[in-house]
């Protein structure tokens, strides 16, 4: 598997650009700003990028989906909880973040591909499996595949995703990632929306929101 990290954006949101070794497609997870930036990764890697796919609709995590869209011919994915975020600047934040000078925010287009928990994903040989993991967004999912996980703004190096956003549930989070993070292998890898990576183990023994203690 290729995998390639980018911190991009106001507050270093984690976009992962992957690709199948053999066939040179791949995936783009959360660009959430800087397209040329990642075009740049993507054209240096080969690859054919076939979808861009966001666990949840905040502004930084999907800031450059236009215009890697139209760069690359993908097709956009999301939970269809989170399309309602998608279209309301107030819900997406990007009344906060957005360098508009009248502050109105943006809004976005419909996803290509309506995600839901079980939904597979096969590029070339990889084969990326999809949990609704709810509760920072309604719509917040969690990409699993080559014994990795990409976990959005659920689940950090020993931390949890903030819920202090509009839509957002505490006790739902927690019980996203109890649920349906920490019940895999512990050798498996997390890697989230910001910060550094984990593992599985790690967090169950280590993250005081959700683990053992």
């Amino acid at each position: 598997m290729i995998l390639e990290k980018l911190i991009v954006g106001p507050v270093e949101t984690n976009c992962y650009v992957i690709g199948c070794r053999r066939t040179l497609k791949g995936i783009i997870i959360d660009p959430g700003a800087e397209g040329e930036k990642i075009l740049k990764t993507i054209k240096k890697r080969n690859l054919n990028i076939k979808y861009i796919i966001n666990t949840h609709a905040h502004i930084d995590h999907i800031g450059a989906n236009k215009y890697l869209k139209d760069a690359l011919g993908a097709e956009i994915c999301m939970h269809e909880e989170d399309i309602k975020i998608l279209e309301n600047p107030s819900l997406n934040l990007s009344t906060f973040i957005s360098s508009n000078p009248q502050g109105k925010g943006l809004s976005f287009p419909t996803p290509d591909i309506v995600l839901n928990e079980g939904f597979k994903i096969n590029i070339g040989d990889l084969k990326i499996s999809v949990l609704h993991t709810p509760g920072h967004t309604p719509g917040s999912i969690s990409l699993v595949m080559n014994r990795c996980i990409f976990t959005g703004d659920a689940l950090f190096l020993r931390s949890i995703g903030r819920t202090d956003f509009p839509l957002a549930n505490h006790s739902l989070l927690i019980k996203s990632i109890k649920n349906k993070i920490l019940t895999l292998p512990e050798d498996f890898r997390v890697y989230p929306g910001h910060g550094p990576p984990s593992e599985i183990g790690i967090e169950k023994r280590e993250n005081p929101y959700v683990g053992k203690g």
